[in-house]
């Protein structure tokens, strides 16, 4: 062989080589995007968890809430009846629901999340 045909054989390996390499990054910069996209995607699953777990210890503080509202009413008032036209009974109530539709909404989106 004459150093010219090895000069040229070493020549292909070359771009071959970077060639390879330049496709291993791509693949490898690809992988790492994704990754960083399910890691994300995963961290925010679980900030919606935390607000779910959040959201559903104010319910039990609303519920509670409800029940002490109606002892007083009926035992330290003395009145006699409780209806859902009792004002401080009918925002309790509204808290209560306006509480359920945002745990709802947020445990939609959380399990849609996860469904991907």
């Amino acid at each position: 062989m004459d150093f010219e045909k090895v000069k040229r054989l070493a020549s292909k390996a070359g771009e071959k080589a970077q060639d390879l390499g330049e496709k291993g990054f791509q693949i490898s910069k690809e992988w790492v995007n994704k990754a960083g996209a399910k890691a994300q995607d995963l961290g925010e699953q679980g900030v919606l968890a935390i607000e779910i777990n959040q959201l559903k210890g104010q319910h039990q503080k609303l519920i509670t809430s409800l029940g002490v509202e109606v002892y007083e009413a009926l035992v330290t008032q003395g009145i006699e009846s409780i209806t859902l036209d009792t004002p401080k009974i009918t925002e309790i109530l509204r808290d209560i629901a306006s509480n359920q539709k945002v745990i709802a909404e947020k445990e939609g989106i959380l399990q849609s999340r996860k469904d991907r």
